[in-house]
């Protein structure tokens, strides 16, 4: 039984509803923005802080370590003390802690802001995908809605290479920040006096032993993938696999005995017996991958390869990201006519088709083959992730929709993680193995060449010459090199996860 605001159930929404889309929307449009954003700040930040490599690396990774950590326990809370209350508490700390990023002094106080923008950004995203359910009880108006809300992510992926061009031309790195708080402040008086607050009836005790679990099983899983793909099969990265394996076995087993001594859990674990969210949480999983990925080797390729500035590399991005909004709502009307086993796995080949294009990415003149590789990137990604997201609100009780959202986004930022993490170590062990350095060279220099593309720019740069002009072709036929053998990894995991969705949701004889 669930506490939603007084409308018959099967009311559909009227004006107020969609004001409140409005609201729910542009916390998902500033995490995307966030998100990209501060890669294009980091040369500033670490101009101004002098941060040292594993301040920098924390700069980036302790933001989705502490999200990804909490997102079952805020969507869980939300469930309990009320999704709205949640949202608004979310809002609240996320901008005041943007506002203190934005002044940081040195690294360790912007470590400690971006820890605290993951702690109440773990607030945000359930909260806002759960109230959907309770202002679109009809399916149909609902699937239109996932699908606005949904284009959040795209539409903040695309104007954040654009924002954060414009703001580092004219402003202090700061800016990447403090751009947060007056959009929070608005989604606070809207959010209060639009959205109506839902929450279990008879909740029960939040299990605190339950959340240590549930930190330690995601934390220290995303901290191992991190340092995989930065460091390689180090003990580090063992150690936390094991812990993060061995909390998620431990938190299943407590979930499961408290549902059997009639307690509540902090996640009801029986929620993924329904096949269509076991596999539409592992579409979110891939949709993300993908496009991460495709973001992590597009952009150096423009700013690198083809030599284009950060507003214009924006701009070639734009399309795919706008595909992503149509494909989106248009999905919500394939919906009425298709079943799920149809549009994902056709959302999933689309963008695998983008991957192989990508296979051909060479040399400054293939931007427009980028562009059109984006754009059925995005495409497949806008039909399949609206899908999904409906598919796992409405697999669930109304009751559950706050629990049912975490899972979601979970998935989203696994894939996220694994997107950049995965594909990004391919890039780079292709990419050191392709390039060549000319003798001469000091080792630190040569070390910084080998390491990224963005090294080798830099040394090039320093050493001009032949010997630069050679560095930096050989970088970039690497970097190129590195991206097909990339591409065509990220097309086979496309290509395989739609076929395990189309068998999964095959029906039953």
């Amino acid at each position: 039984m669930t506490v939603i605001a007084p409308r018959p159930v099967d009311a559909r929404a009227g004006l107020r509803a969609w004001a409140g889309l409005a609201v729910l929307f542009l916390p998902t449009l500033l995490v995307a923005v966030d998100n990209t954003v501060l890669s294009f700040a980091l040369p500033a930040i670490s101009e101004a802080l002098s941060p040292s490599a594993t301040q920098q690396l924390w700069i980036v990774d302790v933001y989705p370590l502490v999200l990804a950590g909490l997102l079952v326990t805020m969507g869980t809370l939300g469930d309990r003390i009320g999704r709205r209350r949640t949202l608004l508490i979310g809002v609240g700390g996320f901008g005041a802690v943007s506002l203190a990023a934005a002044f940081a002094t040195d690294a360790a106080q912007l470590v400690a802001a971006r820890a605290l923008l993951g702690f109440f950004g773990a607030m945000l995203m359930p909260a806002t995908l759960a109230l959907l359910r309770t202002l679109f009880p009809d399916r149909t108006q609902r699937r239109l809605a996932v699908a606005i809300w949904a284009t959040g992510f795209a539409a903040g992926a695309a104007v954040g290479p654009i924002v954060g061009g414009l703001l580092l031309a004219h402003f202090w790195w700061g800016a990447v920040f403090l751009v947060n708080v007056p959009l929070m402040l608005l989604i606070l008086v809207a959010g209060a006096v639009l959205l109506p607050e839902s929450r279990m009836a008879e909740p029960g005790r939040l299990d605190p032993i339950g959340v240590l679990l549930s930190l330690l099983a995601m934390g220290p899983t995303v901290l191992a993938v991190k340092t995989v793909a930065h460091d390689g099969v180090t003990a580090t990265a063992v150690l936390s696999l094991l812990v993060g394996a061995a909390s998620a076995v431990l938190f299943v087993r407590r979930a499961r005995a408290r549902i059997a001594a009639g307690e509540e859990p902090l996640l009801d674990v029986t929620l993924f017996s329904s096949p269509v969210l076991r596999l539409s949480a592992l579409a979110n999983a891939t949709t993300m991958f993908a496009l991460t990925g495709l973001l992590f080797f597009s952009a150096q390729h423009l700013l690198l390869v083809a030599g284009l500035d950060p507003l214009d590399a924006g701009l070639v991005l734009l399309p795919g990201f706008a595909t992503t909004m149509v494909a989106g709502l248009a999905a919500s009307r394939l919906a009425r006519r298709f079943p799920l086993r149809v549009l994902v796995p056709t959302g999933l080949l689309l963008a695998a088709a983008g991957y192989v294009l990508c296979t051909q990415l060479t040399g400054a003149s293939a931007v427009g083959l980028l562009a059109v590789a984006t754009v059925l990137v995005g495409a497949g990604i806008g039909l399949s992730e609206t899908i999904t997201n409906d598919a796992i609100l409405s697999a669930v009780p109304a009751d559950r929709a706050g629990s049912a959202s975490a899972v979601s986004e979970t998935a989203y930022e696994i894939g996220a993680v694994l997107g950049t993490a995965v594909l990004g170590s391919v890039l780079a062990a292709v990419y050191r193995g392709g390039v060549t350095v000319p003798g001469g060279i000091g080792p630190s220099w040569a070390d910084s060449a080998r390491e990224t593309l963005a090294g080798a720019s830099g040394t090039a740069d320093r050493i001009g010459g032949a010997d630069g002009a050679d560095l930096l072709a050989s970088a970039r036929a690497a970097f190129d090199a590195g991206v097909g053998v990339t591409a065509t990894v990220g097309a086979g995991v496309l290509v395989a996860v739609a076929a395990v969705v189309a068998v999964g949701l095959r029906p039953r004889a």
